[in-house]
């Protein structure tokens, strides 16, 4: 039980730390930059342009009121599936392989189901340059990173069955 309760106090931590970078941003954006008006950061790269996203991935629902209510319950929904079975998950050492994902799933979906509650809408504000490509933010970042990186560790690295 002491390893279970470890392993939230490193969850609870974790979580806070890149919830507070991707709040922060996005506070940041909300504040200096201008709608639809990129600012390069990395020229050629990556710019950042400041875009309220009312609807789901790519602006799908946007026009649906509905929508950000059925989106707010499968999120809350998942994020009480991803900790309980961040809870279930074996104490054994390598199964921080599957943990360390789930961190930044979690982290990445409160921080967009923070910003749909309190305000209606997701702030987005990273654009690539080379590339036409929806803008997003940092919380969809950390649930790229987390889902390719838990589906890797399935694949690849935990195979047995448990």
């Amino acid at each position: 039980m002491k390893t279970k309760v470890y392993n939230l106090v490193i969850l609870l931590f974790a979580v806070g730390v890149l919830l507070a970078l991707d709040l922060i941003l996005k506070v940041w954006a909300q504040n200096n930059l201008s709608p639809f008006v990129t600012r390069e950061f990395i020229p050629g790269f990556l710019g950042l342009t400041y875009l309220r996203n009312t609807g789901a991935a790519f602006g799908f629902l946007a026009e649906a009121d509905w929508g950000r209510w059925v989106l707010t319950i499968v999120k809350i929904i998942l994020m009480a599936g991803l900790l309980w079975y961040y809870w279930r998950l074996p104490v054994d050492r390598k199964f921080w392989l599957l943990r360390v994902p789930i961190i930044f799933i979690v982290a990445g979906g409160i921080g967009n189901l923070w910003d749909r509650i309190t305000l209606g809408y997701v702030r987005d504000m990273l654009a690539f340059g080379f590339i036409n490509f929806p803008i997003f933010n940092l919380a969809d970042v950390w649930v790229v990173i987390g889902c390719f990186s838990a589906a890797f560790v399935m694949l690849f690295l935990l195979k047995e069955k448990w």
